[in-house]
């Protein structure tokens, strides 16, 4: 039986022509949104949606082309831009009922919720990022030899076709690398979720490959246009960053304060997978930010 986050509900929610995505939601109280990394589904926000559901309603979808979510096929660069994405996100949250509510995404989820922040000022209230830079900067601070711990995003940059055969040929082995490399305490994964994860991504090699091809072009664009406009996140905003001290190479709070008016940033000692590695400091963080 598979992993589920305890207490939560399952539904499947129409949001797009032909895609519904599947969601966990429990708690209530004013609404907040809950938006995965990879190689991971809802579920590594299992401890953090449980304490938040005490005092809010936590949504946690699968987001489009993961986990148990509708996959469509990579009709055209829309069809996984971060922009298409974040409209399932306010579909989804209207579906319940919500027209205004808070936003908080790791990894992929977190460049999902950037974007609705700035598409949807009106309906993001509150805006939280874990562990990754807008897309933007995230390609403009990759630099020689230190560009290679992203290698998995120049391979998906790649044309359909080369990357998608690759990566099926060992997907426990692609995918289970990154579980490995980017957590610093492995039992926060435990078996059955990580099997999870690996089955999840294993059955979503497509349209994961087109999340990230798509950040490699129209997502580029979309913030282009922003950053030239002189577009911002408008709501608070908080950032959770690891603490990588000297060997980031850039100052990653000041590039986040081109991009929100009311930014609070902050590192945290663990891995990129921190909802799962420390999630009372994710959880006391988010509490800080809805309080703002």
């Amino acid at each position: 039986m598979e992993p589920t986050i305890t207490g939560f509900g399952y539904q499947r929610v129409p949001v797009a022509d032909g895609v519904s995505l599947n969601a966990a939601v429990g708690g209530s109280g004013s609404p907040v949104v809950l938006l995965h990394g990879f190689p991971q589904t809802h579920l590594m926000w299992r401890h953090v949606a449980a304490d938040l559901a005490a005092d809010h309603t936590v949504i946690v979808p699968d987001l489009r082309g993961y986990g148990e979510s509708d996959k469509p096929e990579e009709a055209g660069e829309d069809t996984y831009s971060k922009r298409t994405m974040a409209a399932d996100v306010v579909a989804l949250a209207r579906a319940f009922g919500h027209e205004r509510f808070a936003l908080a995404g790791h990894d992929r989820g977190a460049l999902v919720a950037v974007r609705a922040g700035l598409d949807h000022p009106d309906a993001i209230t509150h805006l939280a990022s874990l562990d990754v830079l807008p897309t933007l900067d995230s390609w403009n601070v990759m630099r020689g030899v230190s560009a290679a711990v992203g290698f998995h995003l120049f391979l998906m940059a790649q044309p359909p076709g080369l990357p998608e055969k690759m990566i099926s040929a060992v997907p426990d082995d692609f995918f289970g690398y990154f579980l490995d490399i980017w957590a610093r305490n492995p039992e926060a994964i435990p078996a059955d979720v990580r099997a999870a994860y690996l089955a999840a991504s294993r059955a979503a090699v497509p349209s994961i490959v087109a999340d990230y091809r798509a950040s490699a072009g129209v997502d580029i664009r979309h913030d282009q246009a922003d950053r030239d406009a002189g577009n911002r996140l408008r709501m608070p905003v908080t950032v959770l960053q690891q603490d990588w001290g000297d060997a980031l190479g850039f100052d990653a709070a000041g590039l986040w304060r081109e991009w929100a008016e009311d930014l609070d940033h902050s590192t945290v000692s663990c891995g990129h997978f921190m909802a799962e590695e420390a999630p009372a400091e994710v959880v006391k963080a988010l509490r800080s930010l809805l309080a703002r």
